[in-house]
């Protein structure tokens, strides 16, 4: 019963995704939208659009030529603010654990299906 939850958390783990996440927080994007906000090329941010549309936790709507990407559920929103008091709580901890802190961190590639 742990493998969805390992895989969601998975899918965040990543700090180009998490960004995404909390631009669409604020509504829907399209990818030129997501370059111009982040600074980072078209490719990056469309191939981590489809890492997130794979993990459920993004879907688009097409208008003509241009898509609109937007968050599948608002509950992620809910698990993100809990993150950041929980964080909050424990200081620096996590981001001085040896495996996962943020002097090791390690980019994490698309969960697999």
């Amino acid at each position: 019963m742990l493998a969805p939850a390992t895989a969601l958390f998975r899918g965040l783990a990543d700090p180009v995704r998490l960004a995404i996440v909390r631009q669409l927080a604020s509504g829907e994007a399209r990818v030129v939208d997501l370059e111009r906000r982040l600074g980072l090329a078209q490719s990056t941010v469309s191939a981590h659009l489809g890492c997130l549309r794979e993990c459920g936790l993004v879907e688009y709507r097409a208008v003509g030529r241009q898509s609109f990407y937007s968050l599948t559920r608002p509950e992620l929103m809910d698990l993100l603010a809990s993150t950041e008091t929980l964080l909050a709580a424990t200081g620096q901890a996590v981001a001085l654990c040896p495996t996962y802190g943020t002097s090791s961190a390690k980019r994490e590639t698309c969960p697999p299906r």
